[in-house]
Parts: structure tokens; sequence; C-alpha cells
């Protein structure tokens, strides 16, 4: 999706190169590569897709494939999920799941009983934008909700509860929502252009948000979609596809 397996892929691989050397080196079973579908098209773009990302990346096998979106209607939706699966019988990936679906969405592919079920559920979800009857409904069929965007691109790191809580917890505003989606079972994305901060997003293991404030954080819902422009240049895309 992102045009990037080629040099993510050389990347992994020149580490795993040092690691030969080493008496507990790791190994490629030790790396979890994910990649995505561009757009819903078909059966057989799909299952070319995949094959291509995998030759792309040169690292044998992906170990988790999305659907990026639920665009392009059932049919389709349905189409290239049946390709997942296939992919997963031959090996190609190792599990299977989804970005952007609604429950409608979810409930649809879960009615088909499918052969290979979604292990994840990728969407933006951080305090200002909950998402509770997705993420809930994720949590009771056993759907890990990857949350991208969990620091809402920084738009409230000034927010008065984001600023006092921090202050409270001694942590930096990303280190609180990063901490926040954790303690609700998310596996949340973090990003960052600069190491430090990358650094400091993993270090949140040195305190708890307490119940009464995870309540004032999920109160914050505003459904603020930090990734709609994103989102609709996207759509255009795939419009300008059909």
């Amino acid at each position: 999706m992102y045009h990037n397996e080629k040099e993510a892929g050389r990347s992994i691989l020149r580490f795993l190169e040092t690691e030969k050397s080493k008496p507990d080196g790791l190994k490629r079973e030790d790396i979890f590569f994910t990649s995505k579908l561009a757009s819903n098209v078909s059966y057989d773009a799909t299952r070319q897709s995949i094959k291509e990302s995998i030759r792309a990346s040169g690292l044998g096998y992906i170990d988790l494939f999305l659907i990026h979106s639920p665009y392009g209607g059932k049919a389709r939706r349905l189409e290239c999920w049946r390709a997942l699966e296939d992919a997963y019988a031959d090996n190609e990936i190792r599990a299977a799941g989804v970005s952007n679906y609604g429950v409608k969405h979810l409930k649809e592919l879960l009615a088909t009983n499918p052969r290979v079920l979604p292990v994840v559920n990728q969407i933006e979800v951080h305090p200002f934008n909950t998402r509770s009857e997705i993420t809930t409904f994720c949590q009771q069929n056993d759907i890990v909700v990857e949350a991208y965007a969990p620091l809402a691109r920084a738009y409230r790191f000034r927010h008065p509860t984001i600023v006092s809580l921090s202050k409270k917890y001694s942590c930096t505003p990303a280190q609180l929502m990063v901490r926040w989606s954790l303690q609700h079972g998310y596996v949340p994305l973090p990003k960052s252009a600069k190491k430090d901060r990358i650094i400091a997003n993993v270090e949140i293991d040195g305190f708890e948000i307490e119940p009464a404030d995870m309540k004032v954080m999920d109160d914050l819902d505003e459904y603020l979609v930090t990734g709609e422009t994103i989102f609709l240049k996207f759509h255009s895309f795939l419009q300008n596809q059909s």
C-alpha cells in the first residue's frame, strides 16, 4: 500500500545478516512483517498483489496481510478475502486481517464462516476517537485492535487533560496516549521521524494509568478523525481506478 516493501525488506534482511554471527541472533521468524492490499479489485488481482509484495520484500512470506479498506462493495470484499484465505493455505501469508472495517463489514465477513478468521482490524483509535462500538465488537470476537494514529497526530498534546495527566504520571503526552491504548488491550502503532521520540514512545512500563483517569481519557472522545484528509484522497484514488 505504501510502496516501501522493497526498502523495508532490504533493511530487515541486512539486519538479519548481521545477526548470523551472534549465538542467539534473530532469524526471519523473529520478525513480524505486515503489508496491505492497496484496493479491492478482484480475486486474481489480490493474489497477484500478495505475490508481488513477497517478491518485493524478499522475505519469503508475509506474517500479516491486511485488506486496507472496505471499499468496493460486498462482493469485492468477500472475493478479496477468499484470495487471502488461499494465500494462507499456500503459506504465502501467516495471518490475515482487515483495516478500517466497521461492525457491519466485520459481521458480513464472519457470517460467511470464513476458512481463515480475521485476526486484526487496524483502525484509528485514541482518546479523542475511541470507536467503542467497533473496538468492543472486535474484542468480543477475538479480533485484535491495531490502533493507528494512537497519538492523534499530536493534535491534542496541549489539551488540558492530557497536559495535566502527563504531569501526574511524569510522562510525555505521547507516552500517556500509548499507555492508554495498551491498557485497553489494543496494539498501538505510534510513529515518528525522530529517533529519540521513537525510543521514548515505547518506554511506558514505568507507570500505569489509574482506572478513574482512564475513564477521564475515555470521555475525551470527540470523534476526531485525524486521517480524514488522507482517507478522502485514498477514496478519490480508488474512484479513479474504477
